[in-house]
């Protein structure tokens, strides 16, 4: 049996995340040291992607605020038709687009640009998946809430990660409604639908 050379320690925040489903799984996906950068926990995306239901086959997804693009990626995996990751950092941008490439991910396009801006480019009604996950401490929750609810589709569904617990009462105003919620460690995952 060969030795194995051990890793090298990894700073705090900075490793990888995997794709858990589809044609992708278990591809490890880098995750860069960035302030605010926070990959959605496996455990959370399992959970998120079996409330999808397992196939996305044919969707449109926007994630947003994509960082990583764990969760953009993990659609575009399981089938999405296309997924528009939107992500403001330039490094993050790079290192999304050379994973696009490595995957030959041809239905996932990549944008550097603001998330809130990014949605509201998106046709009115025409995306069947909105991942919201900006950094916490960014302020951008009602505006990229008012965006998504703009444009996803009247059946589709809108993702969103916080640090506190939405409820119907505060999501009304974007015409949003909880459809389910789980929280993990200081994380609140909720898979949010328009309000008929």
């Amino acid at each position: 049996m060969k030795p194995t050379t051990p890793s090298p320690k990894l700073p705090k925040g900075a490793g990888e995340v995997r794709i858990i489903g589809g044609q992708w799984r278990r591809t490890k996906l880098p995750v860069a040291l960035k302030p605010g950068l926070r990959p959605t926990p496996d455990r959370v995306r399992e959970t998120l992607f079996n409330w999808l239901g397992q196939s996305l086959l044919g969707w449109r997804c926007v994630d947003a605020f994509a960082g990583t693009g764990a969760l953009g990626l993990e659609a575009a995996s399981r089938g999405a038709a296309h997924v528009h990751l939107c992500e403001s950092d330039a490094g993050l941008v790079s290192q999304l687009t050379t994973q696009v490439v490595r995957l030959k991910a041809s239905a996932v396009q990549v944008q550097r640009g603001d998330g809130v801006a990014c949605l509201k480019q998106q046709s009115a009604s025409s995306v069947d998946l909105v991942f919201i996950d900006p950094p916490f401490d960014s302020g951008l929750f009602d505006a990229a809430l008012q965006a998504a609810a703009q444009a996803v589709k009247a059946d589709g569904f809108v993702y969103l990660e916080a640090p506190v617990r939405w409820g119907d009462e505060a999501l009304a105003v974007f015409g949003l409604a909880v459809y389910r919620h789980l929280k993990a460690g200081t994380v609140h995952a909720h898979l949010l639908q328009r309000i008929a």
